[in-house]
């Protein structure tokens, strides 16, 4: 397997392949096959997400995939910002019959949820309105694609809220990044939540926030993003309720997007290594893998001892499996199964039966060590608890260690450049300033700056020379 220090674009692909996550000959571009290791996985970390928002008072729905040009047309900057990435649906059956108008496949939810929440929401009773859906959109992404980072097929969770007041929707973003916070920390995956500059918001919202995160070769990429979006969608698609004086009003908007298919990407690509993947038992769709070691005459004993270690486990709660294709060496097992990132591998053998003790393999260190039998259960959720923490410990030192600080052009080039990451820089607001930082860096976007940790710039805007009113980041992103 390719080196992922030296060389991590042909070792995600490698991995990508390799551990069997997705196959990318099928004949679309952007559009991915994927397969079950992939698809358990990123099923466990939909529970979580979903978890998580139902916790909180978010409620699931579904709703059509195909959204009308008239409502997708409706909120005008919306419809401008997306129209480029939208694939259109004009005719069906096998006469091949025109529709009427245009039906978009959805680039996202707002105008297919929003018109039917203009019928649904009446009186104050009616909100707080919160609801969710985990589903597919489609994007006609212009850019090149890469497995679960950018495709034009990808799968997400969107959350989508009403409030009666400007208040409630604002402690909604408050909520949203503590969601955030909540879920990224299951899947080991460090950030920091970000207000986007005015220039780079979704549009359509009043402001927009954003967890970022950086990927092993220094590039930036987005993961959980909050919208509040005011009452700009509310009075384009009529979202109104009378109030508790009989006055009828507008509602107060948030959005909020969970892209599982890219927090997939993210954590092969943060915790992998030259190995294959290393996944964080919270989200692995086994815990344990137990490879049966034969010698001549012990077959039957050692798979029964296997398949009765199993059926503890499982009784615990514990995901695992028994790995008893007779046509692999041990040897070829642990290797597969290391690729695969099952975060603990269990040996037993008939001399282990003997001795009444089992032997238990770490992927994330490759600690081996012998245990008594009795204790296996106590010893996998121990290992599985400190397998979680290393992640995240390895994950957040790389994050660091990757976050700086330029006072001039010269500096903020040369660390992207040659480090990458996020580059904490002084500016002046000025979207012309970003554009000419943008080129001059040859794709240095700034990021925003830190929700509810903003800092007071104290000198001047690092393009510019004028007066600095942010302190932001900047770094390349996906």
């Amino acid at each position: 397997m390719k080196n992922k220090k030296s060389n991590f674009s042909e070792w995600y692909s490698e991995v990508i392949q390799e551990a069997e996550l997705a196959d990318i000959r099928y004949n679309v571009k952007g559009f991915l096959a994927h397969m079950p290791w992939s698809v358990r996985t990123m099923k466990n970390m939909y529970c979580i997400v979903e978890r998580e928002l139902e916790k909180k008072g978010h409620e699931p729905a579904w709703f059509p995939a195909l959204v009308p040009e008239s409502y997708f047309k409706k909120e005008a900057e919306h419809a401008e910002g997306f129209s480029a990435d939208v694939f259109w649906v004009t005719e069906g059956g096998s006469d091949n019959t025109k529709f009427s108008e245009r039906l978009a496949l959805r680039p996202t939810s707002e105008t297919a949820m929003y018109s039917m929440f203009s019928l649904w929401i009446r009186t104050w009773r009616d909100l707080p309105y919160k609801i969710y859906q985990s589903c597919q959109v489609w994007r006609f992404e212009g850019k090149s694609t890469r497995p679960f980072i950018r495709g034009r097929e990808f799968y997400w969770t969107e959350a989508h809220d009403v409030f009666e007041t400007k208040e409630e929707a604002e402690k909604q973003v408050e909520e949203d990044r503590d969601t955030t916070c909540n879920i990224l920390k299951e899947f080991a995956i460090p950030f920091i939540f970000f207000k986007r500059p005015e220039h780079d918001k979704f549009k359509g919202a009043v402001s927009t926030y954003a967890a970022d995160s950086i990927m092993p070769d220094g590039k930036i990429i987005q993961l959980p993003s909050t919208h509040f979006l005011g009452q700009n969608f509310s009075k384009a698609f009529n979202i109104k309720f009378v109030d508790k004086k009989g006055d009828e009003k507008y509602a107060w908007q948030t959005c909020y997007g969970p892209a599982v298919w890219r927090i997939f990407g993210t954590l092969v690509a943060i915790h992998g290594d030259n190995k294959g993947l290393i996944l964080p038992p919270s989200i692995a769709p086994l815990v344990a893998v137990i490879i049966p070691i034969y010698f001549k005459g012990s077959d039957e004993k050692v798979m029964e001892k296997a398949n009765s270690i199993k059926k503890l486990l499982e009784s615990r709660c514990i995901s695992a499996k028994v790995d008893d294709r007779a046509e692999h060496t041990p040897g070829w097992k642990y290797n597969y199964w290391e690729l695969k990132g099952v975060p603990i591998r269990i040996e037993v053998g008939p001399k282990d039966i003997e001795k009444g003790q089992l032997v238990l393999v770490r992927r994330d260190t490759g600690e081996k060590v012998a245990i008594k039998e009795s204790e296996l259960v106590e010893k996998i959720n121990k290992f599985s608890e400190e397998i979680q923490s290393n992640l995240a410990k390895r994950a957040e030192k790389f994050f660091k260690e990757h976050v700086s600080e330029a006072n001039d052009m010269a500096q903020l080039k040369k660390i992207l450049e040659e480090q990458g990451g996020l580059v904490k820089a002084e500016w002046c607001g000025s979207e012309e300033c970003a554009d000419c930082i943008k080129a001059e860096t040859v794709g240095g976007d700034i990021r925003g700056t830190p929700l509810g940790k903003e800092e007071k710039p104290k000198g001047k805007c690092i393009w510019c020379g004028k007066k600095a009113e942010q302190v932001v980041y900047v770094g390349k992103a996906y």
